[in-house]
């Protein structure tokens, strides 16, 4: 018999942005705008609305929206169980709520809050911490995005491989075969340039300059059992950029596999 969820988990942050509230809500409330700096995503714009984020070859998240206050809030539910593989009565939908507020100069604030119920397991706050990581990070894809691409359509590159080792040994190769070092130093790797925005722990975003424009996240994440997996998600912005993809992406594949790791 399953244990009822009793645990409550939250993450909690803001991040401002360049833009109007109706910028900003075209950015985060609907398919195009979540697709160009986020994960691929289908969403009904208003209140009931269903909710699929794409996270690769048959996997994603789906849920509903539960809040539609345009262009000031957005409520949406995942189903953190059907994500997980676990019991429904065990985990609570996943709830994140965005508030827009507008600020002088032509910024706006985004707060953010994702909350939770589970059982409390190991896993679980494992889970938590790593969605932490992850999950914030994104906002300085927004926000560069706003900055320079607000309301343009991306072409999606996303390609990802598992490595032997933890996230700290890996995430080390990856950063050095980027040649990553201070935010604003310039960034060159197959043929891509770009300019360093943010890095952190274990992620780190890219403007790319050429040869086409648009934004690199590069990053790793833990799979257990002396795993992480390294990936590489562009949202390239040009007439050519979808041409890109299809020629570079088996490569980047290649590149990304044939990462140096130490044993």
């Amino acid at each position: 018999m399953s244990t009822a969820p009793h645990v409550p988990y939250r993450l909690q942050f803001s991040v401002e942005v360049p833009g109007t509230p109706e910028q900003v809500w075209e950015a985060i409330a609907t398919a195009k705008g979540m697709s160009a700096w986020f994960l691929p995503t289908d969403i009904e714009e208003r209140e009931g609305g269903s909710l699929h984020v794409s996270m690769g070859p048959g996997m994603g998240s789906d849920g509903h929206v539960t809040g539609w206050e345009p262009p000031r809030r957005l409520v949406y539910e995942e189903d953190w169980a059907a994500l997980m593989g676990k019991d429904p009565d065990d985990l609570s939908p996943l709830t994140s709520e965005f508030v827009v507020e507008a600020q002088s100069g032509g910024t706006c604030v985004v707060r953010v809050t994702t909350s939770g119920f589970g059982t409390g397991a190991d896993w679980e706050q494992e889970w938590w911490d790593d969605m932490g990581t992850t999950w914030r990070p994104s906002f300085d894809v927004l926000r560069l995005y706003l900055a320079r691409f607000a309301g343009q359509e991306a072409a999606p590159l996303e390609v990802s491989a598992s490595h032997a080792g933890d996230e700290r040994t890996v995430w080390a190769a990856l950063r050095g075969a980027f040649g990553l070092g201070d935010v604003g130093s310039t960034v060159e790797v197959r043929g891509a340039t770009g300019t360093l925005e943010s890095v952190g722990d274990r992620h780190a975003v890219i403007g790319l300059t050429a040869p086409v424009p648009g934004m690199l996240s590069v990053g790793v994440y833990g799979e257990g059992e002396g795993k992480a997996g390294a990936f590489v998600r562009g949202h390239l912005f040009s007439p050519d950029a979808a041409q890109y993809v299809r020629r570079e992406g088996p490569g980047w594949q290649a590149w990304l596999q044939g990462l140096s790791v130490p044993a």
